[in-house]
C-alpha cells in the first residue's frame, strides 16, 4: 500500500490537522514507512502462538457485583452545571 500527497492531504483534513503543502512529501514518506513496517508484521509466522492481551500474564481480580445503593440521579447530578431529567446536559461539540 502506498500513500500519495493527496491521500495525506485528505487524512489531515479528516483529522483536522493543518498541514502546509511543503510538508506533504515528508508526511507521505513517513506514512509509507509505517505502512511498510505493518506489512512486514503480516509476514511473521504466528502459527501456534496464542493471542494475548498483555506482555505479562495477568489474572483479573474479580469481585462480586453487588448493588449497594441506587436511584441517586439527583445526588450525582447535583454539582453539574446543567442537568435535565437526571442526565448531564453538555454543549454540542461536533458540527
Amino acid at each position: 500500500m502506498s500513500v500519495d500527497q493527496n491521500t495525506v492531504r485528505k487524512i489531515a483534513r479528516l483529522a483536522r490537522i493543518a498541514v502546509r503543502d511543503e510538508e506533504l512529501p515528508a508526511l507521505a514518506g513517513e506514512l509509507n514507512t509505517i505502512l511498510d513496517w505493518v506489512e512486514q508484521l503480516g509476514e511473521v509466522d504466528t502459527t501456534g502462538v496464542e493471542p494475548m492481551t498483555s506482555a505479562v500474564e495477568v489474572v483479573m481480580k474479580m469481585r462480586e457485583d453487588v448493588v449497594t445503593s441506587g436511584n441517586l440521579q439527583k445526588e450525582v447530578t447535583a454539582n453539574a452545571p446543567a442537568s435535565e431529567d437526571g442526565f448531564y446536559v453538555v454543549p454540542k461539540v461536533v458540527e
